[in-house]
Formats: C-alpha cells, sequence, structure tokens
C-alpha cells in the first residue's frame, strides 16, 4: 500500500507493508515465508508409520529439557511465547521483559476461560517425560532444548487450566484424554503429530488406545502437516531392525533398515541401550563404534527384562 503525503510543497511517497500482526508491542511474523511443510495426512495412516516399543524407564529428570527458554532469538522465552499465542484477545505485554500481563485463554483441555496468567500452564503435550521414555533419552543436550521450547508447531506447547495440567502430568492416552469430549480427537491428532514430527515411539497401550479411539470416536481424522523438527546437534533417528539376508541363513551383517532410519557410512546406525532384534545383528552408532544386539550386557549378565539390546561389541 502507498501513500502520497505532500508537505510544502514536496510529495513523499510512503509504502507500508502488510504483513505482519501487532500482539502486545512485539510484531509476530506472518507464515508468508514458512518453512516447507511435510508429514500430515490420515490420523490412523500416520499412527500406522510410529514405532511401537516398550518405554525406555529409567534416567528421567525435568533438568534434562532445559526449558522456558528464548531460543528464537525474539526477546520472549517460549513460555511467554506460547502465552501470546494463545490468547483469544490482545494480550497486555510488557515490553521490555516480554512478560504477558494479562490476556483471556480458553483452554481447549476443559473448556475454562482465564484472565490471568498465573491460572495457565504451558503443557508439553507429549510431556518431557513421555518424550524421554519414547526416544528422547538418546538425544543430544541440544535437540532436548529445541523439543522443550519448541513453538515452531503449535500443537507441541498449549496454554491450558493448571490443575488439569497437574492431573494430565506425563500420562500418554491409554491413561489420560482431556475432560472435555469435543477436544479429544483433536488432541490425539496432536499427540500423533508431535510423535511422528519428533520420531518418537509408542507403547502397545499407548497405540492400542489411540487406534481404538480414533476407529470409534474419531473416524477420518486428518492432520495438519508440519515443519521439519528444529533439531539441534542430534540427528532423530530410530533404533534399526535387522534381519539376516534370506538366501544366506549364515549372513551376520545386516541387510535392511527400517524407512524411518539412516544409515551410517558402515552398517546400521543404532541407539545404545535401545531395544533390538534379531539377537546377533551389529550395526554402527554415530560416534563410529561398532555395536552388536545381544541379551547380555558385556560381561555376560542378562538383561532384566530378557529383551536384546544394542550395546558395544
Amino acid at each position: 500500500m502507498k501513500w502520497r503525503i505532500v508537505a510544502n510543497g514536496a510529495a513523499l511517497v510512503v509504502t507500508i507493508s502488510i504483513g505482519a500482526t501487532i500482539v502486545g508491542s512485539s510484531p509476530v511474523r506472518t507464515n508468508a515465508s514458512s518453512k516447507s511443510q511435510v508429514g500430515g495426512g490420515s490420523a490412523i495412516g500416520l499412527l500406522q508409520t510410529i514405532r511401537v516399543e516398550s518405554e525406555h524407564g529409567g534416567g528421567y529428570a525435568r533438568a534434562l529439557f532445559e526449558h522456558w527458554r528464548d531460543i528464537d532469538g525474539d526477546g520472549c522465552d517460549s513460555r511467554e511465547q506460547v502465552l501470546k499465542r494463545d490468547s483469544v484477545t490482545l494480550p497486555q505485554v510488557d515490553p521490555y521483559s516480554c512478560k504477558v500481563i494479562a490476556g483471556d485463554w480458553v483452554s481447549p483441555y476443559d473448556g475454562a476461560r482465564w484472565s490471568s496468567p498465573s491460572d495457565i500452564d504451558i503443557d508439553h503435550v507429549v510431556a518431557l517425560k513421555e518424550a524421554w521414555d519414547s526416544g528422547a533419552w538418546a538425544w543430544s543436550k541440544a535437540t532436548r532444548k529445541a523439543y522443550a521450547n519448541d513453538t515452531s508447531d503449535k500443537r507441541t506447547l498449549l496454554a491450558v487450566t493448571d490443575n488439569v495440567n497437574q492431573r494430565k502430568s506425563d500420562k500418554d492416552p491409554s491413561q489420560w484424554v482431556p475432560p472435555l469430549k469435543s477436544n479429544v480427537c483433536t488432541y490425539l491428532g496432536n499427540w500423533i503429530s508431535v510423535k511422528a514430527r519428533w520420531n518418537l515411539s509408542m507403547d502397545v497401550s499407548e497405540r492400542g488406545r489411540i487406534k481404538n479411539l480414533l476407529d470409534s470416536s474419531c473416524t477420518g481424522l486428518v492432520i495438519e502437516p508440519w515443519s521439519a523438527a528444529p533439531v539441534s546437534g542430534a540427528m532423530l533417528t530410530s533404533p534399526v531392525t535387522t534381519s539376516p539376508a534370506a538366501t544366506s541363513p549364515a549372513a551376520t551383517s545386516p541387510t535392511t533398515t527400517s524407512a524411518a532410519t539412516v544409515p551410517a557410512q558402515v552398517g546400521v546406525s543404532v541407539y545404545p541401550g535401545a531395544g533390538c532384534k534379531p539377537e546377533g545383528a551389529t550395526g554402527m552408532y554415530t560416534n563410529g563404534k561398532s555395536y552388536v544386539c545381544a541379551k547380555t550386557n558385556a560381561s555376560g549378565v542378562a538383561y532384566s527384562d530378557g529383551r536384546a539390546r544394542w550395546r558395544r561389541g
């Protein structure tokens, strides 16, 4: 848009660009130049692409996911960004600290409306512990930080009623779905999209409950595509399943890898400690060290769950 202003007989042409929305005192960029979209589609189809395995268990600490940080350099940490984004009215924002002082939020989990940020929790849809147990235990520190502060996709973090979020805690959909019935299908779609985007696994009960709900209550659910996860310092790869060549029973080297994995230069990409099969398969971690799929540790002591795991060869 151009305005022509005349002052003291001289014409001045001013060009004004339309494409930014002002929230508080800070501009929020539009999606005109957003990253290319990937994924998305049928919820039941996407569910089938997510690997199923037992949760990792052990070793989790919330401090391993550095959160509520400003990772995109706009001066606002991720909590304040979500508060600004999810307010249904123009929020009041301190222009110097980027602190959200007031707004109006409608929690998608229970439909409650709030005007004070103190009544709002920012929920990691797939909780940090759930992410850890589903594959984040093998991520770099930088990738865990990127996940904990991910505002690049609105489905990762949501502004919700604080006590409802506390009841949800780190439960998966086999243990908890939103009390607001009209939000259950949306919630399941968000859950699937986060797990798929960040290449996280599901356990048997989690996947089973989601499939049952999709079949009974959310038939035809379609999930919007997403941009690539803002990974930093590590690739999001899944543990590899290998099998001996069908024409050579004695073969010990892997012949195929899962479509979701990225092969290393030699052998296959593995995650130390992750479940694997068949026993005796070999592979290489990203640090170049060789690993073997075994039911015992390097000292010969059997793993307590009886499963084979990747360990140093």
